[in-house]
């Protein structure tokens, strides 16, 4: 269990609707309550679910920070395209068959064998969610390593997700660093809801942002005020700038 719960780290600090939380909410309540009942099956059912979510905030991400090279992964994706492109919610993503979205991966050059052992994953969840008599997960032993897998291709895909991070937070510095101009003039709610909950980071991507080094900023005239919406991130979520 203990390392099942270092998905949370991968997924949103905070959702931009109740909807989205709830059910986040609603398929840890899942995994745990299953896990602890020794319902192996029905806890990788939930645990594959928020995997699969991880997935589909990583692809909103990519398609908010690099809109042009999103368009250019839509080719192929015809039947999805519209939907894709006019989606309000990550959750959209699911309308793609899951072995199918995972080609959106390749955006930020995830290597084939880290999109195959996700793959693989998807084919154990069908055959688990099918009644054919087999049960998969008999032991909490053998439910773990699977969850340990999982955490190691995620984490994989979150290593390679770090240039649209680190390109979102730019951009947030140079919009967000003037109390004039920005959504908010209290500089904690800028970070927390135009950053964060605008683009659905999680605490791995608000420790991208705070070793960003915000010295490529030293030719700017607004240096000490993009300086100071940094370092209120770090004090607020209490991770380490780097400025060097």
């Amino acid at each position: 269990m203990e390392d099942a719960v270092e998905l949370r780290s991968y997924l949103p600090f905070s959702f931009r609707s109740p909807t989205e939380r709830d059910y986040i909410t609603f398929l840890w309540d899942s995994f745990e309550t299953n896990y602890t009942q020794g319902k192996h099956q029905f806890a990788y059912l939930a645990f594959h679910m928020l995997a699969m979510s991880f997935i589909y905030f990583s692809l909103w991400q990519i398609k908010k920070v690099w809109p042009q090279d999103f368009k250019k992964g839509l080719i192929g994706f015809a039947k999805y395209e519209k939907g894709l492109l006019n989606a309000s919610s990550p959750f959209a993503f699911s309308m793609v068959p899951e072995s199918t979205v995972l080609r959106f991966l390749k955006l930020i050059a995830c290597k084939e064998g880290t999109i195959g052992n996700f793959r693989a994953f998807v084919n154990i969840r069908n055959e688990v969610a099918h009644a054919n008599e087999n049960i998969f997960f008999r032991t909490q032993t053998a439910l773990d390593a699977k969850i340990h897998e999982i955490l190691r291709v995620v984490d994989d895909i979150q290593t390679q997700s770090k240039p649209v991070v680190e390109q979102c937070y730019r951009e947030f510095l140079l919009q967000g660093y003037d109390p004039e101009e920005r959504e908010y003039v209290d500089v904690l709610d800028q970070i927390n809801e135009v950053l964060i909950r605008g683009n659905y980071l999680s605490g791995q991507d608000i420790e991208i942002c705070a070793v960003f080094n915000t010295a490529s900023f030293k030719a700017c005239p607004e240096m000490a005020q993009i300086d100071a919406l940094h370092k209120c991130l770090c004090e607020a979520y209490g991770t380490r700038e780097n400025n060097e």
